[in-house]
């Protein structure tokens, strides 16, 4: 211990090349524990703050959930009697869960991970929880009944590659997914964010919500919950503490005409992009797409809660040499984006001779009637 936290900041490929003479410092573990430690100042900082955290191999550190997706989780988890993990790992997602209920049970066939979870959990303060080292499935086959169960089934194949359906997953949710209904009133299934959310509702039944959670505009999970009520699927488009929420039975009967100088234009967040919802973001805050394959959206005014950024449009050209050059003259750097438009950033840069960075944004896009533009925007504060 002693030596973990003397070189709680040093490089750990350069710590392993060192080693160390100690015969009582054990490296492999010590190494183990400073880069787990150190991933979880970002990764989990509530964690990282309390001394004696014990921190599990790299793959499973990778995996864990983030500090902020678990509370989201814990968020919609609710609250009740009885919660199982069927599949608990490192034990993230269960710790945070957990606080809504009285009693909690972490599944996990890896006795490693049960050994460390064993420990943080009363470091942590979380004695309602029972760990069980054995294997998910098994247990679900016996388990009395609980108010949730959470399951987030591996995505790795035999061979260690990625796989993304339902049915590759382990255990295959496809098989298990009515039993886990009949014990348990409500089921959380944790996907990956490269998923068709469609597609997982289409070969589930009894879907009731889907929540697509990003962090910093990057998609970090698919999540589904699972009941036998009979409600309307609702969808929540999650990035940080930023939420919108539909109805798939929503009508859209709206759409907006394009302003013929737009002022203000509206890129959305990563978990709008994955939920394809751009109709009825268009009809609930009156911003008009700018072609239907574009994904981005004008209007005259400010939509201070737009779901995504916002920029203010200072220029707005063809791609003719001369508009170019008089629109862009006296810019030598920008951030480029392109939507639903022929070049790839690296041509477009190249094309327009713009260094990397700076505080203008320049969007290439398709408009819908007039081809392709370029809108020059500063980001509004």
């Amino acid at each position: 211990m002693d030596f973990i936290r003397l070189h709680a900041n040093d490089d750990v490929r350069q710590l392993a090349l060192r080693g160390t003479k100690d015969p009582e410092v054990n490296l492999t573990y010590a190494l183990e524990q400073i880069a787990g430690r150190q991933k979880a100042r970002t990764k989990l900082p509530s964690w990282a703050a309390i001394e004696g955290i014990v921190y599990p191999p790299h793959l499973s550190m990778e995996q864990c959930s983030s500090e902020q997706t678990a509370h989201y989780k814990a968020s919609i988890a609710g609250k009740g009697q009885r919660v199982v993990d069927l599949t608990a790992g490192f034990g993230v997602d269960m710790a945070f869960i957990s606080q809504g209920f009285q009693k909690a049970v972490h599944v996990e066939q890896q006795e490693l991970l049960c050994t460390i979870s064993s420990a943080n959990y009363l470091l942590l303060g979380l004695n309602h929880i029972e760990v069980v080292c054995g294997n998910g499935v098994e247990y679900l086959h016996q388990m009395e009944h609980a108010d949730l169960i959470f399951i987030d089934p591996a995505r790795r194949d035999e061979h260690g590659g990625r796989t993304y359906g339902i049915a590759d997953c382990t255990p295959n949710i496809m098989e298990i997914a009515d039993e886990m209904l009949e014990k348990a009133d409500r089921v959380m299934l944790k996907l990956s964010p490269m998923l068709d959310w469609r597609k997982a509702v289409g070969d589930l039944n009894n879907v009731n919500e889907v929540h697509i959670v990003s962090v910093d505009n990057e998609c970090k999970e698919l999540l589904l919950i699972l009941s036998k009520m009979s409600t309307p699927l609702r969808i929540f488009c999650v990035n940080n503490d930023e939420v919108f929420e539909y109805s798939l039975e929503e009508p859209v009967n709206h759409i907006s005409p394009i302003p013929h100088t737009p002022l203000y234009l509206f890129e959305p967040n990563a978990s709008i992009m994955k939920a394809g919802c751009f109709e009825l973001v268009e009809q609930r805050f009156e911003a008009a797409q700018l072609d239907r394959n574009s994904h981005l959206f004008v209007s005259d005014t400010e939509k201070n809660s737009f779901p995504g950024r916002q920029f203010i449009i200072e220029r707005r050209t063809s791609m003719n040499k001369r508009e170019l050059k008089e629109a862009l003259g006296d810019i030598d750097k920008a951030n480029l984006a392109v939507r639903n438009f022929p070049m790839t950033v690296a041509e477009l840069r190249k094309r327009l001779k713009l260094k990397e960075g700076g505080d203008v944004y320049i969007f290439a896009t398709t408009v819908a009637n007039e081809g392709h533009q370029l809108f020059v925007c500063r980001k509004k504060s």
